[in-house]
């Protein structure tokens, strides 16, 4: 099979929802010839999914995504906050989170900010950048074998239209096949955690007479729990396009088929409070939270993102980031690999990084449903909120105290209760606004297909990046920062940038094409080159 495949390709990317067709930009981004298989026809056409938080829209403003996302949750733009009422019309309303990104806060850690975008339209956008910057995207296209080696992966494809096969020869295999992953399966690979949390049938819905009702009031969701009538509201245009997650009891031998057009009217009525109301129901899927995290995100060259690698209950839209996230920590790496300026020792790191993360993440996002009394969810009594589980602390200020790092605190907690983003080794760099030949940018634009270093006018770390990145053959830039003409980026508004990365003006931060920090000196070193080799060596695992 190695020698007579139909199809050779360095990466198959088995999954085409959210975090496949993601991992596929990222991959497309890096020069990475790949091949995207999907089972089904085409892209969600179920809103589900929607919040994409702020480190996410970081990820997507480096791929160049973030303006048609922005441009296609337009509708949503307005909506804030997170409500809980017995009855939306006629009941007291108590908001649980009243603005997502109360006082602006966000500005002083990132350039952009979160967006409500639902998958179904942010994936066909995905697939389309992708497609045009070379990526081999299949849709009707199943997965039905795999075996590896020590020089690849073998898989069989079939075309679900035509029934024809056809075998793939690839240097990795990304598994974003879901939950019920068949590529984890196959693998042997178990998950840990507390399992099924709950169910809900998800019910797209038309309503002309819901928004009028509403007036002005808009939100993200609004919890609904009157007893016998409870669920989840959320606005998919805030004009006549509506979705209501109803919990669904399957423990108690409650069908799919329960779920009838009639009871679906009925319940939604019941639960906003407008016995009248006009409601056309569309499409429904079932969706199951769960809190389950793989023990293994690697064997050989198969590597798990997404719902394959975890599991996580749906509040604060934990999950969906994750897995982009996942996709975004491990392209970089897998590009490396390929283009022979890492080792194969790197691809390791991506478990060390993003497991932990995933396990963390998983714990924050039940929490919060528990706290949210999330409409179907019956929380074990033990469970509570703890310190910590704000969103923007989960979300951003995560860190890789191990992997590819050096110098990192193996006992920081992997979410920390308040956010620090001051250029630590391990977490996200700071965003500073700086000005580029005239043109004003975040550091964070700065850093995608290359590790970078920042350091200060007339030091010498500029100098040793160029010799490092000759010898080695590292993808490395080098920038000088500073209010001097001579400076390559100068800072907006005065700002001192080795201040805000908390290092002295001798001192240099190397940053990892995620933006995370890698490594950073405290400041000079009698052998500047000597200190970055052997850095850059270590971290890209050759010698």
């Amino acid at each position: 099979m190695e020698e007579n495949a139909d199809v050779r390709v360095p990466v198959l990317v088995v999954g085409g929802s959210l975090v496949g067709l993601s991992t596929s930009l990222f991959l497309s981004r890096h020069g990475i010839r790949h091949m995207l298989v999907e089972k089904h026809s085409g892209t969600s056409v179920h809103p589900r999914g929607r919040g994409i938080n702020a480190r996410t829209m970081e990820l997507f403003r480096t791929a160049g995504a973030e303006p048609a996302i922005r441009k296609e949750a337009s509708a949503l733009e307005a909506n804030q906050g997170i409500l809980q009422t017995h009855a939306l019309i006629g009941g007291e309303h108590k908001w649980l989170i009243k603005a997502v990104d109360p006082g602006n806060a966000l500005r002083r850690f990132s350039p952009t900010g979160w967006c409500l975008c639902s998958q179904n339209n942010i994936e066909p956008l995905l697939a389309a950048q992708s497609r045009a910057q070379g990526a081999d995207v299949r849709f009707s296209t199943e997965l039905m074998s795999f075996d590896q080696d020590a020089d690849g992966v073998s898989a069989l494809v079939k075309n679900r239209e035509t029934g024809e096969h056809v075998t793939v020869r690839a240097d990795f295999l990304i598994a974003a096949d879901g939950p019920r992953s068949p590529v984890r399966e196959g693998l042997g690979i178990r998950q840990t955690g507390s399992g099924e949390l709950f169910h809900n049938v998800s019910i797209v819905f038309r309503s002309e007479g819901l928004a009028e009702a509403l007036g002005d009031l808009r939100f993200i969701v609004c919890y609904l729990m009157k007893p016998g009538a409870d669920g989840a509201l959320l606005p998919v245009d805030n004009e006549t396009q509506w979705v209501f997650h109803a919990p669904w009891h399957p423990d108690t031998g409650e069908t799919l088929e329960d779920f009838t057009d009639e009871r679906c009217v009925a319940q939604i009525r019941n639960a906003i409070g407008l016995p009248d109301l006009d409601v056309q129901v569309g499409g429904k899927a079932p969706w199951h939270a769960a809190e389950r995290v793989a023990e293994k995100y690697q064997v050989g060259r198969v590597f798990l993102v997404g719902d394959a690698a975890h599991e996580m209950s749906p509040t604060g839209a934990f999950g969906s980031n994750t897995g982009i996230q996942d996709g975004h920590n491990l392209a970089w790496k897998v590009a490396a690999v390929l283009n022979g300026s890492a080792g194969p020792g790197l691809l390791a790191t991506y478990e060390a990084e993003r497991l932990p993360v995933a396990r963390a993440t998983s714990e924050r996002a039940s929490a919060r449903s528990a706290e949210h009394s999330h409409p179907g969810y019956v929380p074990p009594p033990t469970m509570g909120g703890g310190p910590g589980s704000g969103v923007l602390t989960t979300a951003m200020g995560y860190c890789y105290p191990t992997g590819a790092v050096i110098g990192g605190d193996p006992d920081r907690p992997i979410i920390p209760e308040e956010m620090r983003l001051k250029g630590d080794v391990g977490t996200r760099a700071p965003h500073l606004w700086l000005l580029r030949a005239g043109e004003r940018i975040s550091t964070l634009d700065l850093y995608e297909r290359s590790f970078t270093l920042l350091s200060g006018v007339g030091t010498p770390w500029s100098a040793a990046a160029a010799r490092v990145r000759r010898e080695l053959g590292a993808h490395l830039d080098a920038w000088t920062v500073g209010p001097e003409p001579e400076a390559d980026l100068r800072p907006v508004d005065d700002v001192d940038w080795a201040q805000a990365h908390e290092l002295p003006a001798e001192g240099a931060v190397l940053v990892r094409p995620d933006g995370f920090v890698a490594w950073r000196s405290e400041g000079p070193a009698a052998d500047p080159y000597g200190v970055l080799h052997d850095v850059m060596s270590k971290l890209l695992h050759v010698r």
